[in-house]
This record gives C-alpha cells, sequence and structure tokens, in this order.
C-alpha cells in the first residue's frame, strides 16, 4: 500500500488534469486526453516516487511534442545538418501526432502521419521525418530516463522504399551553356563556384565553408574540415581552379555566400537555359565520371571526392560490355 501519496484525476476542458501530491516531492500537474494514460502516467509517477527513482518533469518530457523540442535543442544543434532537420521538427510539432504521450503512441498513428506526409513529399523525405521521430524516442527512453513500452512503436512500421541514385550528369554543350548563362547571373561568383564543384567534386558546404586559411598556393592544395564523413580532406588544385582562387585575394572565406543565396541563384540560371532533373550537388557526379574517364582509378577518385564507400563510385565508371572487348582479348591464359 502506498503511503504519503495523493494523486486526483479531473476532466476539464475535454482533457484529464492529474494532480499528484506527495510529501517530500514537488507537486505535479499534467494534461492528457483520455483517462487511461492518465491513470497510467499518474501510477508510474507514484512508483518512481517510492523508488527513489523520479526525477522532475522539467527534465523528462512525456509528450510526444515535448521529447521532440527537446531533442531539437539538445541533440539537433550538434549536428551538421542542424538547419534542414530544424525545419523538419518545427514542421512535425504542428501536426496532431505531437500531442499523444509518448506511451500513448502507437504505430498505427505512425501510418498516418507518413499517409499525411506523402501526399505533398517524396518517400525518402517521408522516411527521414520518421526516422528523426524514432531516434527522439531512443534517446528519451535511453538518455533522459523515460519510462517507455518495450518495443519502440517505430520499429514496427515499414518505411518508404525508393532509389536515390542519380545518375544525371552535364553532357559538354549544357555545361558550357550553364557557364555562359552564370556569367550574367547577379551573383558574381555563381560562374567560379560552378567551375570548381565541377573541377573538385566537393560538396556545395564544404566549398562555402572553405577558408582562405585551408587553401596552400604553394604546395598546390586546399583542405576541407569537418567534412560529411567526419574527416578532413585534402586535395591537389589544378592549374584551371588554381587560377580561380587567385581571383579572390580579401576576406576569410572564398565565397562568403548563404546556402539559400547561392541555391536560389543556380535555379535560375539553369531554368533560363532549360536544363532539367538536374541538381547542384549532382556537378559531383560529373567530376567523378569525368575522373574515371581520364584514367583514374577507384582509390584515387575517392580520395579527391572523399567518398569513404567505393561502391558508391561504381555507377560513375559508365563502363560498357564492348568498351571492355579489346582488354578481354588481352587476358593471358595461365593453365
Amino acid at each position: 500500500e502506498r503511503k504519503n501519496v495523493m494523486a486526483s484525476i479531473k476532466k476539464m476542458n475535454g482533457k484529464f488534469k492529474v494532480n499528484i501530491n506527495k510529501k517530500g516531492f514537488p507537486r505535479l500537474s499534467k494534461r492528457f486526453l483520455d483517462k487511461k494514460t492518465a491513470k497510467l502516467w499518474a501510477n508510474e509517477i507514484e512508483i518512481q516516487m517510492e523508488k527513489g527513482e523520479f526525477q522532475s518533469l522539467n527534465v523528462v518530457p512525456t509528450t510526444l511534442r515535448e521529447v521532440l523540442i527537446k531533442y531539437r535543442e539538445e541533440k539537433t544543434i550538434h549536428k551538421k545538418g542542424v538547419r534542414e532537420e530544424t525545419v523538419k521538427i518545427n514542421f512535425l510539432l504542428k501536426d496532431k501526432i505531437t500531442s499523444h504521450s509518448m506511451m500513448q503512441l502507437r504505430s498505427h498513428h505512425i501510418h498516418e502521419l507518413m499517409k499525411e506526409l506523402i501526399k505533398t513529399r517524396k518517400p525518402n523525405t517521408v522516411n527521414k521525418y520518421i526516422h528523426i521521430i524514432s531516434h527522439a524516442w531512443k534517446v528519451s527512453k535511453q538518455e533522459w530516463g523515460l519510462t517507455l513500452p518495450r518495443d519502440n512503436p517505430f520499429d514496427m512500421v515499414t518505411k518508404y522504399k525508393y532509389n536515390d541514385q542519380r545518375d544525371r550528369i552535364l553532357t559538354k554543350q549544357e555545361y558550357k551553356d550553364l557557364l555562359v548563362e552564370a556569367e550574367s547571373s547577379p551573383l558574381i561568383q555563381l560562374k567560379d563556384i560552378i567551375q570548381i564543384l565541377y573541377l573538385t567534386g566537393c560538396r556545395r558546404g564544404e566549398l562555402l565553408r572553405l577558408s582562405k586559411n585551408n587553401i596552400n598556393f604553394e604546395k598546390r592544395t586546399m583542405t576541407f574540415l569537418d567534412t560529411k564523413n567526419g574527416e578532413d580532406r585534402t586535395i591537389p588544385i589544378s592549374d584551371q581552379v588554381l587560377k580561380i582562387l587567385k581571383k579572390y585575394p580579401f576576406g576569410k572565406k572564398l565565397f562568403p555566400i548563404s546556402t539559400y543565396r547561392l541555391s536560389k541563384f543556380w535555379r535560375r540560371a539553369k531554368e533560363n537555359i532549360g536544363i532539367k532533373d538536374f541538381r547542384l550537388h549532382d556537378l559531383r557526379a560529373c567530376f567523378c565520371t569525368n575522373a574515371f574517364l581520364s584514367g583514374l582509378t577507384v582509390a584515387e577518385v575517392a580520395t579527391l571526392s572523399g567518398h569513404k564507400d567505393w561502391s558508391q563510385l561504381r555507377r560513375y565508371t559508365r563502363i560498357k560490355p564492348e568498351d571492355l572487348i579489346d582488354k578481354v582479348n588481352k587476358i593471358k591464359m595461365i593453365i
């Protein structure tokens, strides 16, 4: 029998309000959508108090909305993709699913969310939303001490299948047309940015973060710090890239431009000349393909591009069976 515990549940404005008052602990108050969940929460809190395991509700969130806010402030903020994930979490906070308590969350709630998201978003994007909530669920249980069911409801949801591999590269004429169009862009650095991405295979974010201190003109190298795979990467500078870099002698950063501003004028340039189904990131694929066609090995291209998984580079080789006929005829039989 529990002593000195006083939990009461009252229905107020369509919700069930729980009040807990136990000697030696702060008074607690919480609202829930249904009485069953309210009772489960009150019972769990009382058990934690008796066992000496209770933590202040200011530390341990109980609804999905509270969990996502805490996750955004404590986890998302430290990620490289903080901006993108913050936008996604802020969108999720407007959805009705976040009003559910974590104990109340079920797989059918997640299915409903996915059905709504897929109406306006691609399968891969929907999966990213679900991954964020799933990871927040795990963190709240494993790190924040929130008592949750043994099974993660997200493990019972089938994610959408998709193929995110892209094979789109520019033709020589498209590349020439793009550079001509970029010359007249209000963003005066656009042409140089396109050329560097095309000639080095670096990522957009790596280039925009590049500091002048990370360019060694004597050794003809430049270093990208804290790249996507978590490592620094130093690459050689070609004559053409070197010529472009020397045009910008002032300032700490090579290109002090926001991602939004670059994306805006990039889209405008490619649309003006009718280039479709091609993203700024696809310039990286152009570099890899050109490097293989120039005779570089997989190891050499991976060193330049920063691909950790060499298998990802396979699609850039563009090798056709008929291209191997001469080499097959030169294979020596040792038996």
